[in-house]
This record gives C-alpha cells, sequence and structure tokens, in this order.
C-alpha cells in the first residue's frame, strides 16, 4: 500500500510541474488580422534550435495557431526594441523588405511596427510562391519583396543593391529557421517562385519591387 501510495505522490508530483502546453488560438483569415505578442520567454535554447534546424520538403496540412504564426512572424520582422529596429539587421538600418504570407485563403501583408497582417489578395495562390509540388500545400510560404526605391540617394551602387536586399532577407529568413526548429515546425528557405505573377498578384510595379526569396513552414 505504501508503494503504491509512494507512486501515485509521485506521478501528481511529475504531473503538476510540467510546463502548461503553449495555447492554441485559430486564425480567424479576416481582412485583418490582429497578431499575438511575442512571448518573453519560450521554445528551446539556441544552441537546441541550431543543432535542430533542418531544411523541410514535407509539410502536414495542419494550420499554424495564431500564436504560432504571430511568432513566425515576429522572428522574420518584428519590433524587438522600443526605438524600432527590427529582429534582423539591415544595412544602413533602411529595411527595404516587406514580408508577404501567402495562405490558402489570400495573400497578406505584414506590419511587424503594428503585429498586424492585411489582406492583398484573396484566393489560393501558394503555388506561385515557389516552384516545387509541396509548396501549392504548405499551410503558409513567406514571400520576400524589396523595395529597390529604398536606396535612391544613400550612393549605394545599383550593382550593389540587390546584394544588399539579399543580405537583408537572409538575415529574416534565418530568423525564421531558428523560430521553427526551436518551436517544433518545419521550414525551408527558397530562392524559386513565380515572380511576374507574384508582383502582378500584389499589384507591384516590377520596375520598383524585385522578389528576392520566399520560404514554406507548416508541421
Amino acid at each position: 500500500m505504501k508503494n503504491l501510495l509512494f507512486v501515485a505522490a509521485a506521478l501528481l508530483g511529475a504531473c503538476a510541474t510540467q510546463p502548461p502546453k503553449p495555447a492554441a488560438t485559430p486564425v480567424e483569415m479576416t481582412e485583418c488580422i490582429a497578431l499575438a505578442a511575442p512571448a518573453a520567454k519560450a521554445g528551446a535554447t539556441i544552441n537546441e534550435a541550431l543543432a535542430a534546424r533542418r531544411s523541410w520538403r514535407e509539410f502536414g496540412p495542419e494550420k499554424l495557431s495564431l500564436e504560432e504564426l504571430s511568432g513566425v512572424l515576429w522572428a522574420a520582422a518584428g519590433e524587438n526594441r522600443t526605438d524600432g529596429k527590427l529582429t534582423a539587421p539591415s544595412a544602413l538600418a533602411l529595411y527595404p523588405i516587406t514580408v508577404y504570407a501567402v495562405f490558402e485563403e489570400g495573400i497578406y501583408r505584414y506590419d511587424g511596427r503594428e503585429q498586424t497582417l492585411t489582406r492583398v489578395a484573396e484566393g489560393d495562390h501558394r503555388a506561385a510562391a515557389g516552384r516545387q509540388p509541396f509548396v501549392a500545400t504548405a499551410p503558409l510560404n513567406l514571400v520576400y519583396i524589396a523595395d529597390l526605391q529604398t536606396y535612391e540617394g544613400k550612393g549605394i551602387p545599383e550593382e550593389n543593391v540587390l546584394m544588399l536586399c539579399a543580405m537583408d532577407a537572409a538575415g529574416y529568413a534565418e530568423n525564421v529557421n531558428l523560430y521553427t526548429a526551436g518551436h517544433a515546425l518545419r521550414s525551408i528557405t527558397r530562392g524559386s517562385a513565380a515572380a511576374d505573377e507574384l508582383l502582378s498578384l500584389l499589384r507591384l510595379d516590377p520596375a520598383r519591387y524585385r522578389f528576392i526569396l520566399a520560404q514554406s513552414v507548416g508541421k
């Protein structure tokens, strides 16, 4: 009897010390989505995330929760300081990259300062976000679009502008890769997409805007 009581007490103690499961609020795909504030402490350590990081090409159909989606986007290009600077570095702090989230329900523009998503195109355009078959069914695709006009008057040689845009987008993308690795999610960075189709869907002038990178994210 004493042994049984000891075991029961140990099990109750173990349950009591288990960390609570993270919230999993469904995302309501309205015209403007208010994202959740990032948790101050969550996920794996940076060393654990680095050890777990890999590129995934298989994604289940399950959609990301509001908390997961918010964390992924904040990692990419959210504010992390009171001076308005972002989680990822940018050459001259110009931040020419805009992040677009491509869902089954439409394409949304991310505002890291307001922590919101605003719909800019309706319908399922995931196939335009990449050439590989898995892109068309991934729960989330991120597209990084550069505004080349950001560099006008900065004295930067034209041949260096795309390199700087690529550097910025790569920082955003690797933040996402580490976030997903540290939060039991999957991601892959990709260099291909139907760039002309995307810019047309987003109503962006191809003389001014350029597709730089994309990512697929899921579980």
